[in-house]
């Protein structure tokens, strides 16, 4: 690449005879992602020069981006050794976490720390299906409930279609909805390493063929929000989206003095009073500290879809003053991560997914990504123990102060 080379693609943008979109049918992709950068540097009078020193090959991120005109860089620390006793993970991990707020992995690694010296995390994937829920338009209720009937009795069939899209995809369930004249079939899938929400939306789409020939409902749209995706939504609570996992942890009463400075009567009120009242008279889904912090971190080193934190905050902690110890225990009801396919190959973030020890597809299939989920389980309970006991302390500002943050 040279910079003439750069320059007359640009120009050709500016003179009209290119769109922006276009510049990758005339030149490599790492051409085309600098002359957009000459283009916008031009325009805005903006150093690019950090967006476009990145390590990757353009070429490789086609799948992932359009209009590239570089990388954001979002600094990446790393946590652990957190043991985690799971189904699938097992063992001390370091799981790297990557953000912009200062003093969140020094917290999260107190949190880290005290599991540790407790003899580690237990942690459970407790359900697991990616969920994709098409609306139809039927003529009125009775209409709805022929559908209705006829979609129970036939989810053989309607999995014969569904899977004939995917070597990996496996449909679970598909299960109705009705308000009025439109009908929601909420469908389940099993997507092994896979993330799996382009495998699920394929797969529907096939299997809404079947139910238009079979049936007198109309599509009207792929995604009717009762999925559902990337917003806030009580269903994803109750039924679970993705991933449902839970970790916990026993802390003898003198570990939780040692090393975390309060009492474990003072975080079991704290806990009960901000995440659980609290949480209620907000009416929030998600009753916990901050465990959107950690998912956030982990989904953006280790290349999970970063608008999914939306129902990956959605989060219940509990934790009880026992004889023996503080019992603390978080349940993420719908964290949606995957080990191939989307952000994972990625350079950094597949190093990263490296780091964990959980790269690629597992074996047995979905025990990678199954992994993945219960370490980030463990790192969110780390985190939420660590915030807990600085709010029952009192610790809170004085810790961001000190780091500077």
């Amino acid at each position: 690449m040279t910079d003439s080379d750069v320059v007359a693609l640009a120009e050709r943008v500016r003179d009209g005879e290119l769109r922006l979109y276009e510049l990758e049918d005339h030149a490599e992709p790492d051409v085309a992602a600098a002359a957009r950068r000459h283009l916008l540097a031009e325009e805005t009078d903006t150093d690019l020069s950090a967006v476009g020193d990145y390590t990757f090959d353009a070429a490789d991120a086609e799948s992932n981006i359009e209009n590239m005109v570089g990388a954001a860089q979002v600094p990446m620390g790393v946590v652990g050794p957190l043991p985690v006793d799971g189904g699938a993970a097992e063992g001390d991990h370091h799981l790297p976490l990557a953000t912009s707020e200062g003093a969140l992995l020094a917290s999260v690694n107190r949190g880290v720390s005290t599991i540790r010296n407790a003899g580690g995390a237990t942690a459970r994937v407790l359900k697991s299906g990616m969920t994709r829920a098409p609306v139809f338009r039927v003529e009125d209720v009775a209409e709805a409930g022929e559908v209705s009937a006829w979609v129970r009795e036939h989810v053989d069939v309607l999995a014969d279609a569904a899977e004939s899209t995917t070597s990996h995809g496996e449909l679970q369930d598909v299960t109705p909805y009705v308000v009025g004249d439109s009908v929601f079939l909420r469908f389940s899938y099993d997507t092994k390493d896979a993330m799996g929400m382009n495998m699920a939306t394929i797969a529907t789409e096939a299997a809404c063929d079947v139910v238009e020939t079979e049936t007198p409902a109309d599509l009207v749209a792929l995604s009717g929000n009762l999925c559902s995706d990337k917003k806030p939504a009580a269903i994803n609570a109750v039924e679970g989206r993705g991933r449902t996992v839970a970790a916990d942890v026993l802390i003898p009463h003198e570990q939780v003095e040692d090393r975390l400075d309060t009492t474990s009567d003072a975080i079991v009120e704290a806990n009960t009073r901000k995440n659980l009242v609290g949480s209620a008279k907000a009416g929030a889904l998600g009753f916990n500290a901050h465990a959107a912090n950690v998912v956030a971190a982990a989904f953006l080193a280790l290349g999970q879809d970063m608008a999914q934190v939306v129902e990956g905050s959605n989060a219940i902690t509990t934790v009880d003053a026992r004889e023996d110890g503080l019992y603390a225990s978080v349940t993420i009801a719908s964290l949606e991560v995957g080990t191939v396919g989307g952000g994972t190959g990625l350079p950094t973030q597949s190093e990263a997914l490296d780091v964990l020890g959980y790269s690629g597809g597992g074996d047995p299939a979905g025990s990678n990504a199954d992994a993945l989920a219960e370490v980030i389980a463990a790192g969110a309970l780390a985190g939420e123990l660590s915030l807990l006991a600085a709010l029952s302390s009192r610790h809170l500002s004085s810790a961001h102060a000190d780091l500077g943050r």
